[in-house]
């Protein structure tokens, strides 16, 4: 999987697109098992048990395999301290980044609402 993302930016001045490369964030799961768990020496299992959840359920959002859900974010931060907001954000942050990647493949057209015209008045 790439660790870059592409954006399309407008220059000033100049109708032409760009590709820029920008660092792709990181899943949350990847944050919470490298700035949580791993320093506090937990297992996977052990974490499981205190955040009270499944060990295949963690397993999953630890590699990357599934979303921080609402509830496992409220988990976390009743836990371990990271505020439930911050990791929801870097969940956001790293769908719209998938998504960006996969830009090019979603084929729409962009809608232009034909102009309609201007209602008659009612007769008297």
């Amino acid at each position: 999987m790439p660790t870059t993302v592409s954006d399309k930016i407008k220059r000033k001045g100049n109708a032409r697109h760009e590709r820029v490369r920008i660092a792709r964030p990181a899943h949350p799961g990847q944050f919470i098992r490298m700035e949580v768990i791993e320093p506090l020496g937990l297992s996977v299992t052990d974490a499981a048990k205190i955040l009270g959840v499944t060990r295949p359920a963690l397993s999953a959002l630890l590699n990357g395999h599934a979303a921080l859900s609402s509830e496992m974010a409220i988990r976390v931060e009743k836990a371990f301290g990271p505020k439930m907001d911050t990791l929801l954000r870097m969940q956001i942050a790293y769908e719209t980044a998938e998504a960006r990647e996969m830009e090019d493949e979603i084929k729409v057209k962009r809608y232009v609402a034909k102009e309609r015209p201007a209602p008659t008045p009612p007769s008297q």
